[in-house]
C-alpha cells in the first residue's frame, strides 16, 4: 500500500562510517545466534505442532461426530448442508465442509489436523515476510518459520481446550479453520491492492465478497472479530487521511464487510437459526442492566483465564527475535531502510489498531455465548480462538517493531552490543519457557487421545458384529475426551441426541449403556 521513498524527510541517517564499523569482528557472533535461536525454536516448537498433527491419526467420533458423519454418508455433501439449513443452525458453508471432511467415512477428521497446520504455517510465513518488508528489513526465513510454528503452538495448546482447537472437527471447522482461510484473505487482499491488473483487482474485490459471505455462514463468532478489523482498517485506509493513495484498501474491506453482513443475515434468517432460537428459553434484553452485568462478568472470567497464562508472552518474545534479525543484513549491521513516511495521526491509531479489536471482539464473543448458551457460554473455550489469534499475531508483531527498533538504535554503537546480545538471549529464553511449558498438556493430550482411541477401536468392531448379526438394541460404554458430550449425557434418552446419532452410525435403533 506503501511504496519507498527517495531521500528526504522521514528518512534514516546513517550512522558514520566509524561508528557503523566499529565492534564488526564480535557482531557475527550476535548475526550467528540469532539463527540458532530460530533453529532451536523450530525444532521445539515444530515438534509440539507435529505432535497434535500426528494425533489427528488416533482422533475417533464424539459429540457432534456422530451427527456429522452420518448425515455426510446418508445425505451427501449437499443434503446435509440443506439439513443445516432447514433443521439445525442455518450454518451452510460449516455444513458444506462438514460433509467434505467426512464424507469418506472418518479419513477426513484424520487428515484435518495436519491440513489446517501445514496452510496455518504457509500463511503466517508469507504475512511475515510482506510485514518484514514492510518495515524496511530483509525477511528470515527460519525466524518467520519459528514465529509462525510458536504462535501456532500456543494457541493450540496453551488454552484449556486442546482437542478442541486443534483436534475435534466439528470445533476446528467452526473457529480454528476460519482464522487460516481470514489470513489466507489478508494476503490475498495485499495481493489484490497492490497489482498492477486491473482486471486481477476486479477479481480480488469479488473474492472479498464472496469469503466473507461463506465465512459469515461458517462461523459467527470470527465473522464479528473480522468484521471488526476490517471496518477499522477500512476507515484508516481512507484516502484523505494519508495512509494510503488510492480507495483499493477501502474497497476490499467493505467488500469483506458486506459479504460478512449477507452471510450472518442469511444465518440469522434460516430455518435451522429459528428452530435453535426457539429451544432457548426467554432471555432478558441484552441492553437490560442484569444482562450486561453478565455479560461483563463473564468476559472479566474469560481475560482471567487467558491471562493466567503467561505462555502466551513467548509470542511477542519471538517477535522480538524476529525483529532483531531484519536489522541486521549483509556483512555488517545496517539502519533499515524507510518507507514512505506515514502521518503521526494515523500512525498511532494505526499501532494501537489491534488492542481494541481484541478487546472488543472477545466482548462480542461472549454476548453469542451468552446468547446461545447461556450463563456458562464464556467457558466454551473453543471460540475464543477467533481473538486469540489475532491477539497472538498482535503480540508477535508489536515484539517483531520493538526489536527492529532497539536493533535499529543500537546497530551505531559498539557498545550496546552487549545490550543486543543480552535482548536476544533473553527473547530466546523465554520463547523457549513458552514453548516448554505447553510439554504436559500435550503429554496428557497424548495419552488421553491414543487410549481412547484403543477403547473406542474395540468397541466399535464388538458393536459392528452384534449389528451384523441383527441386534436392534446394543451397549455401549461412554469414552470421555476433551469435555465434550458423550451418549447418556442426560438421563432423559429422548433427548439424548449424542445416542440417537449413534444408533443412525450404526444402523440400529437403539443403544443402551454398557
Amino acid at each position: 500500500m506503501s511504496t519507498a521513498a527517495g531521500k528526504g524527510e522521514g528518512e534514516d541517517v546513517q550512522p558514520p562510517p566509524s561508528a557503523a564499523g566499529r565492534g564488526t569482528g564480535r557482531r557475527p557472533f550476535l548475526r550467528g545466534l540469532l539463527p540458532a535461536a530460530g533453529a532451536t525454536l523450530v525444532a521445539a516448537a515444530g515438534a509440539l505442532v507435529s505432535v497434535g498433527c500426528f494425533l489427528g491419526l488416533y482422533v475417533r467420533p464424539t459429540s457432534d461426530d456422530w451427527c456429522a458423519a452420518w448425515k455426510s454418508r446418508d445425505m451427501g455433501v449437499f443434503g446435509i448442508t440443506s439439513d443445516f439449513y432447514m433443521t439445525q443452525n442455518g450454518r451452510i458453508a460449516n455444513a458444506f465442509l462438514s460433509g467434505v471432511v467426512y464424507g469418506d467415512g472418518l479419513a477426513g477428521t484424520k487428515i484435518l489436523p495436519t491440513v489446517i497446520a501445514v496452510a496455518f504455517t504457509v500463511v503466517l510465513v508469507l504475512l511475515g515476510r510482506d510485514f518484514v518488508r514492510f518495515l524496511g528489513g530483509r525477511p528470515r526465513l527460519l525466524l518467520l518459520t519459528a514465529c509462525a510454528l510458536v504462535v501456532q503452538a500456543l494457541v493450540y495448546f496453551a488454552g484449556t481446550r486442546s482437542y478442541q482447537v486443534l483436534l475435534w472437527a466439528p470445533a476446528t471447522i467452526s473457529h480454528t479453520v476460519p482464522s487460516v482461510i481470514g489470513l489466507w484473505a489478508l494476503l490475498l487482499a495485499i495481493r489484490t491492492v497492490r497489482h498492477p491488473r486491473t482486471a486481477v483487482r476486479v477479481a480480488g474485490f469479488v473474492s472479498a465478497f464472496l469469503i466473507g459471505f461463506a465465512l459469515g455462514t461458517l462461523s459467527e463468532p470470527f465473522s464479528l472479530v473480522s468484521g471488526l478489523l476490517a471496518g477499522a482498517v477500512g476507515l484508516l485506509c481512507l484516502p484523505l487521511l494519508g495512509l494510503t493513495r488510492n480507495w483499493r484498501p477501502f474497497t476490499w474491506c467493505l467488500l469483506w464487510c458486506s459479504g460478512l453482513v449477507c452471510g450472518l443475515v442469511v444465518l440469522y434468517t434460516s430455518p435451522g437459526a429459528r428452530w435453535r432460537r426457539a429451544q432457548q428459553p426467554a432471555k432478558e434484553s441484552l441492553l437490560s442492566a442484569g444482562e450486561l452485568k453478565g455479560t461483563i462478568r463473564d468476559w472479566l472470567h474469560m481475560w482471567d483465564s487467558v491471562t493466567g497464562q503467561w505462555a502466551y508472552l513467548g509470542a511477542a518474545a519471538v517477535g522480538v527475535l524476529l525483529g532483531l534479525a531484519s536489522v541486521f543484513r549483509g556483512p555488517a549491521p545496517r539502519m533499515l531502510e524507510p518507507r514512505r513516511t506515514v502521518p503521526r495521526k494515523v500512525l498511532i491509531p494505526l499501532l494501537l489498531l489491534p488492542v481494541p479489536v481484541v478487546v472488543l471482539g472477545s466482548l462480542a464473543v461472549v454476548v453469542g455465548l451468552r446468547s446461545g448458551y447461556g450463563p456458562t457460554g464464556w467457558t466454551y473455550a473453543r471460540t475464543w480462538t477467533s481473538y486469540l489469534v489475532p491477539m497472538e499475531l498482535a503480540l508477535c508483531g508489536y515484539g517483531a517493531l520493538l526489536g527492529a527498533w532497539g536493533g535499529r538504535w543500537l546497530a551505531g554503537s559498539h557498545r550496546a552490543y552487549a545490550v543486543l546480545v543480552t535482548s536476544a538471549v533473553a527473547a530466546g529464553g523465554l520463547t523457549l519457557a513458552s514453548v516448554a511449558v505447553l510439554v504436559p498438556a500435550v503429554q496428557d493430550l497424548t495419552t488421553a487421545t491414543v487410549t481412547r482411541s484403543v477403547a473406542w477401536d474395540a468397541q466399535n468392531a464388538r458393536i459392528r458384529s452384534e449389528a451384523a448379526r441383527g441386534a436392534t438394541d446394543v451397549a455401549y460404554q461412554p469414552l470421555y475426551i476433551g469435555s465434550l458430550a458423550e451418549p447418556f449425557f442426560t438421563r432423559n434418552y429422548q433427548r439424548d441426541w449424542v445416542a440417537a446419532c449413534v444408533s443412525k452410525w450404526y444402523g440400529i435403533d437403539r443403544i443402551h449403556r454398557g
